[in-house]
C-alpha cells in the first residue's frame, strides 16, 4: 500500500492552547500514520497576508502530493467559504479569504471546490473551529484517497478571493518597490523579487531608500554585512531583504508591510510591470 501524503499544517493559532494538537488528532482519527509537517502555527493572529506570504515562499519546497491546511480565517462561521484547490499536484485547504492569493497567481491551478459535503465534516461543526470541525477531517479523507471531487461543489478558480499582490513599478527613473513580509529576525523583505535582485544587488550605484534611511551596501552573506549599519542582501526566498546585523531592521526602521523602498541609480530598468509615467 503506498504511503500517505503528508500534511502540512499553517495557521496563526500558537502553540499555548490545545487548537493544533486537536486538529492533528482528528486527521490521524482519519487517517492513521500521515505524516504531519508544522510549516508554522507562528502566523500572527488573523495577519492573512503575512499567513499567504509565508504559504508564497515555502510550498514548492514540499512534493507533489502534499496536503496543505492553512488556517488564518477571522471569517470563521460568515459566509466567507471553505475551499480546497489542486495546484501543481498538491492540495490547499483552508478559508477562500485571500490566503491562497500568491499561490492562485502561480496559474498552475487544477481544480478548486467548496467543501459543502457535510458527509466528510465531523458532527455538527462549529461556528468558530472549522480547522478542527471542517478543514481537518477533509485533510484526513483526502489523505486516505477519497477524490478532491468528492468533497464538495466545483467553482471556478476566478471566484476564488484574493487580494492585489504587491508589484515594484517604475515612477520616473525610481523603481518603487515594498515591503512584503518582515521576518522574526527583523529582516525586512521587499517585493523585489528574482527578476529585480540580480539587477538591483549588482549595480554598483544603486541605493535602496526607506523613509530617512538610504542603503547602499550590498553583501552575499549575513555575517558578511557591518556590525551597525543597514545593508541589503538577497533572501533565501529569492527577494531583496534589509538587513541590520544580529538585530532588528525592521524595528529599527518602524517597517510596516506596504511601505514603499525606492530604488535609484539603476542604469536599466528591470522587471515585468511596464514603466508608468513619473
Amino acid at each position: 500500500m503506498p504511503a500517505s501524503p503528508m500534511i502540512v499544517l499553517l495557521t496563526d493559532f500558537g502553540e499555548r492552547d490545545g487548537y493544533v494538537g486537536v486538529m492533528k488528532g482528528v486527521m490521524l482519527g482519519i487517517a492513521p500514520g500521515t505524516p504531519l509537517v508544522d510549516l508554522t502555527h507562528e502566523i500572527a493572529p488573523q495577519d492573512v497576508a503575512s499567513g499567504a506570504w509565508v504559504l508564497h515562499t515555502t510550498w514548492r519546497y514540499f512534493p507533489e502530493g502534499a496536503i496543505f491546511v492553512c488556517v488564518v480565517d477571522p471569517g470563521v462561521g460568515t459566509a466567507r467559504r471553505a475551499v480546497a484547490l489542486r495546484i501543481a499536484g498538491r492540495l490547499f485547504l483552508g478559508p477562500d479569504n485571500g490566503l491562497f492569493s500568491y499561490v492562485l497567481s502561480s496559474g498552475e491551478i487544477e481544480r478548486s471546490v467548496i467543501l459543502d459535503n457535510p458527509s466528510f465534516h465531523l458532527p455538527l461543526p462549529s461556528a468558530t473551529f472549522h480547522g478542527r470541525d471542517i478543514f481537518a477531517p477533509c485533510a484526513g479523507h483526502l489523505a486516505r484517497g477519497v477524490a478532491l471531487e468528492a468533497l464538495g461543489s466545483l467553482i471556478a478558480p476566478s471566484s476564488l478571493t484574493t487580494f492585489p499582490l504587491s508589484r515594484p513599478q517604475w515612477r520616473g527613473d525610481e523603481l518603487v518597490a515594498h515591503i512584503a513580509h518582515v521576518d522574526r529576525f527583523g529582516n525586512v523583505i521587499t517585493d523585489l523579487g528574482p527578476e529585480y535582485a540580480g539587477t538591483v544587488l549588482s549595480t554598483p550605484e544603486a541605493t535602496l531608500r526607506l523613509g530617512d534611511h538610504v542603503i547602499s551596501q550590498r553583501v552575499r552573506t549575513f555575517a558578511e554585512g557591518p556590525e551597525n549599519d543597514l545593508f541589503a542582501l538577497r533572501d533565501s526566498t529569492g527577494y531583496v531583504a534589509i538587513v541590520l546585523r544580529n538585530t532588528s531592521a525592521g524595528g529599527y526602521l518602524g517597517a510596516a508591510v506596504g511601505d514603499e523602498v525606492v530604488v535609484r541609480g539603476l542604469q536599466e530598468r528591470v522587471g515585468e510591470i511596464e514603466p508608468t509615467s513619473g
